[in-house]
């Protein structure tokens, strides 16, 4: 009995949400062990030389960058590599990896405000109005783990940084009809990423305090393989079955997120944390709205 294409779908869409939201408890693992630009920097090195390995010498013909698609690329390797996720990993430092899993959740939110101020792309009412839900939510989640050792506002300001990062960097790689395949555009970004903080990781961090024990290399492996490699591609595959019902699969990583954070780190689940994860929800849900009508 062959499964149909809307079952297949459902478990990929579930498959996705669970990995995507474990890459924040993963992350903090890792910083346990090692200094955060230590840890992102490994990281990018690793992963964009293992994609680029396999789109140049197992899959051959694919081709390089040239000209222009060499300076798109570095700017995009900037916004969507080296400052979201180094500021992410410097935010998990100070703040819960339930937290971290939440803010996610909001990118949607953020692309839909710097699509109206780059693309000039019109902003409804009701996508303003998500994206406020969406960051009151995170706020009202943080503000009782602000006494308790788990967020501070340094570390939530620094992952607001991060957010708005990737949120440019999605809406520049809208701008562009790219001639190169996924896989070649991810491997050269993440390379380049790693290749701009390496300076800044060994400027401003001390590598001998870093701890290369099992715990780092598992944080690093499963931020690689179940995180970057396949949730990412389970990610493409549901865009291309339906964009619209693609993101309404962000909406479970937050549940995820807090349920890993809790399990594994003892984070504590509180009503704070269940009503903020709801306006989160609520946020993407109103801010969907809109465009699930444009679309």
């Amino acid at each position: 009995m062959h499964s149909s294409p809307r079952s297949n779908l459902l478990i990929s869409g579930l498959l996705f949400a669970m990995l995507w939201a474990s890459a924040s408890v993963a992350t903090k693992f890792g910083v346990q062990s090692a200094a955060p630009l230590v840890l992102a920097t490994v990281r990018f090195l690793i992963a964009g030389g293992g994609m680029l390995l396999v789109a140049y010498v197992f899959q051959k013909g694919n081709p390089m960058p040239v000209g222009a698609e060499w300076k798109r690329l570095t700017i995009f390797a900037a916004l969507n590599t080296t400052i979201y996720l180094g500021l992410f990993v410097l935010a998990l430092k100070q703040v819960s990896a339930g937290i971290g899993s939440l803010s996610t959740a909001t990118n949607p939110l953020f692309i839909t405000l710097m699509s109206a101020v780059f693309l000039r792309r019109p902003l409804h009412w009701r996508e303003a109005g998500g994206l406020g839900l969406g960051l009151i939510g995170v706020c009202v989640a943080a503000y009782p783990l602000l006494g308790q050792a788990y967020a501070t506002v340094e570390g939530l300001l620094i992952l607001l940084g991060s957010m708005l990062s990737i949120s440019a960097a999605t809406v520049y790689y809208a701008r562009f009809n790219w001639r190169l395949p996924n896989l070649v555009i991810n491997g050269w970004q993440v390379l380049i990423g790693g290749l701009l903080i390496l300076p800044i990781t060994l400027l401003t961090t001390d590598i001998s305090a870093t701890t290369f024990d099992g715990q780092f290399w598992a944080s690093v492996a499963w931020l690689i393989g179940p995180v970057s490699v396949v949730a990412l591609q389970l990610w493409f595959r549901l865009v291309r079955a339906d964009a619209v019902k693609a993101s309404l699969w962000l909406f479970l990583c937050p549940i995820f997120g807090f349920a890993y954070s809790s399990l594994l780190l003892g984070e504590p689940i509180t009503l704070y944390t269940i009503l903020g994860t709801l306006l989160v929800v609520g946020g993407l849900g109103l801010g969907r709205q809109t465009r699930a009508a444009t679309d």
